[in-house]
């Protein structure tokens, strides 16, 4: 039997619990009840947050579609719209939080810094690292999505960005969702492409590391690339 959000007793309820006991001591499924508001007639705003959870992971939201979320029965196009941009906004929201610059001086602290970016991505993305001269970092941008090669990715959009920034040097990161993080001869020809570039722009590209769920591959630790 499914009961309407009503029916349960007020001290109960998402929104007033969250009152009670402050938004970080209420669980996953009564945030996602308050931003959904409402259920459907057949189930209740809580039931339809559990059904949810069950379709996707917590970890795997922040690149959940509007597409996807309107194949659950009680999510239409509005529930969608509002759900992504709060996803969208806690995103950006936890990348810029930390005003003091991170001192990222070796490639496992930049993929422990940055692993999560990529959590349950089924193409690849292609972020940028950017430093400053005492290899803090100043940003993190993702600049291209899909499959990535010579041509799909712009030298241009990489140092335009970092001459935005006064950026010293770039660290370029990108997964393979396959889990395999062995270099692909385009891997190889673009790391050479780019750091022929950053040589001339004077601003090196000092590393590019291929990421995987629990491991990935540098670029400059191999040192198998242009004398990296």
């Amino acid at each position: 039997m499914s009961y309407k959000i009503k029916e349960i007793p007020e001290q109960e309820r998402p929104r007033e619990r969250l009152k009670e006991v402050g938004g970080r001591n209420v669980t996953d499924k009564e945030l996602l009840a308050i931003l959904l508001k409402t259920g459907t007639k057949d189930k209740n705003v809580e039931e339809l947050a559990i059904e949810l959870l069950k379709n996707y992971k917590l970890s795997s939201f922040s690149e959940i579609t509007m597409q996807e979320l309107m194949k659950i029965k009680g999510i239409g196009e509005v529930k969608a719209i509002e759900m992504v941009a709060a996803i969208e906004l806690g995103r950006r929201i936890f990348l810029k939080t930390e005003k003091k610059l991170k001192k990222l001086t070796s490639p496992e602290a930049i993929w422990e810094d940055a692993k999560y970016l990529f959590l349950g991505l089924k193409q690849e993305y292609f972020y940028c690292f950017y430093f400053n001269h005492k290899q803090e970092l100043i940003e993190r941008k993702l600049l291209f999505m899909g499959t990535l090669n010579c041509s799909t990715v712009h030298p241009r959009e990489i140092f335009k960005e970092a001459c935005r920034m006064s950026a010293s040097s770039i660290v370029c990161m990108h997964n393979h969702p396959s889990n395999d993080v062995t270099p692909s001869k385009e891997d190889i020809l673009l790391t050479e492409k780019l750091m022929k570039i950053g040589t001339i722009q004077g601003i090196p590209v000092v590393d590019h590391i291929i990421v995987g769920n629990d491991s990935f591959y540098s670029f400059y630790e191999h040192k198998n690339i242009l004398n990296l």
